[in-house]
């Protein structure tokens, strides 16, 4: 029997199954009775998990590849590919999600978003005409209390020195896990320059770019662009401070080390027993495992490029902060590249094991939200420890002290 007609047999929609392709290697066991397959749709993966009451390509083709999704998940239309979506997210056609994104529950963007190495907290909501790559986003208490970006949103990634070592925390983990944090809007039309930080409460107006961090929380922060008119020659091979830079991929990567433990301890008994969500799980933290992959190669990446710019002679004044980051880097990767390998083996502290334990079954939002001050201190304390430690690890090199 065909796969398709094997997914029939199960309960699965095809609404015209003649204009439908599904790959040899889907297992049909991962595709639950009750999903909704539109016209001209193609699905494709060994991985691929589709849970009950999602609806694909409702609004136009989509192509779905090694996917993991769960229950009431609306794909309207577009590309994804290695990608996880966790209950009732919604995403508009002309979708491009590429590897690396991971959207946690009720999150969602409109239509012509292209997103990678991406992670939305729950509630998190983009409108259209997005790029929103190489970003954390969280913040917002629910649905009707949501941290926003705005349409025609551009998360700058890719420098004049042509590296990538620009991804951005906007919110964090170990604040941002318990849900309870201020929301943190993007005005539309409008700009971040990673790598950036963003506090809870930050509203950045419609209509313009970002460059830099906001660390102190509940801001409307708003500033010219360019107050000087710009004409000068330039070298695209010549850095400015790099520990700045440094400072904040070491907190992003620290950062997606907290989320990995977060699931590992606190989302895995919400996700056990139920195939979908299992395979949700699973789809998680290989979603995290990728971004700590990619975050590790750009910020050598970096490294290299700095070291070649100090090689040339066009560090000028920045010399002595260029040569300490490139003397001192190769140290710095690999303790980067042990802790991140050995991330599994990191003890968990007693107290946050009980704290796991005594979580009510059932609803893990609002299970996360019910959580006293004094548990949700300990844990926050606990998921700090984690960039923390690594801003540790530059520090021990003299790296980064300077800039923190």
């Amino acid at each position: 029997m065909m796969i398709l007609q094997k997914l029939q047999s199960r309960g699965v929609t095809f609404v015209a199954p003649e204009t439908t392709y599904v790959a040899p290697d889907v297992n049909p066991e991962r595709i639950a009775p009750g999903v909704t397959i539109h016209p001209g749709c193609r699905l494709s993966g060994a991985v691929l998990a589709i849970g009950p009451g999602s609806v694909i390509g409702a609004e136009a083709p989509a192509t779905v590849s090694d996917c993991q999704l769960g229950a009431e998940v609306r794909l309207a239309g577009g590309f994804f590919d290695r990608a996880t979506f966790l209950n009732g997210f919604r995403a508009g056609s002309g979708a491009h999600v590429r590897p690396g994104c991971l959207f946690e529950e009720s999150s969602s963007f409109a239509h012509s978003a292209g997103v990678k190495q991406t992670v939305f907290f729950p509630w998190v909501t983009a409108g259209s005409l997005i790029n929103f790559c190489d970003c954390l986003m969280a913040g917002g208490t629910g649905r009707k209390n949501h941290s926003e970006i705005g349409s025609s949103y551009v998360h700058f990634n890719f420098t004049p020195h042509q590296d990538k070592a620009t991804a951005s925390l906007v919110g964090d983990v170990p604040l941002g896990v318990l849900l309870n944090q201020p929301p943190i809007f993007l005005g539309g039309q409008g700009g971040l320059v990673g790598p950036s930080r963003i506090a809870y409460g930050t509203v950045l107006p419609a209509g313009q770019v970002w460059r830099g961090d906001v660390t102190a929380a509940g801001r409307l922060v708003a500033k010219p662009a360019f107050p000087d008119t710009i004409d000068a020659p330039y070298e695209p091979r010549r850095y400015g401070a790099v520990f700045p830079a440094l400072r904040n991929n070491l907190l992003y990567i620290g950062n997606i080390l907290a989320l990995d433990a977060w699931y590992r301890v606190f989302r895995a008994p919400f996700m056990r027993g139920d195939v979908y969500l299992s395979a949700c799980h699973a789809g998680a933290r290989a979603r995290l495992a990728e971004i700590l992959e990619e975050r590790l190669s750009r910020l050598d990446e970096f490294a290299q490029k700095v070291e070649h710019s100090l090689a040339l002679g066009l560090s000028g004044s920045r010399d002595v902060e260029h040569r300490a980051f490139v003397d001192q880097w190769p140290a710095l990767k690999n303790a980067l590249a042990e802790r991140v390998g050995a991330r599994e083996a990191l003890p968990i502290p007693g107290n946050v094991r009980e704290i796991a334990g005594a979580l009510p079954a059932g609803d893990y939002l609002r299970a996360v939200q019910s959580l006293p001050p004094e548990s949700a201190r300990i844990i926050s304390a606990w998921l700090e420890a984690y960039p923390a430690g690594l801003v540790g690890l530059g520090d021990s090199g003299g790296v980064t002290r300077r800039v923190l």
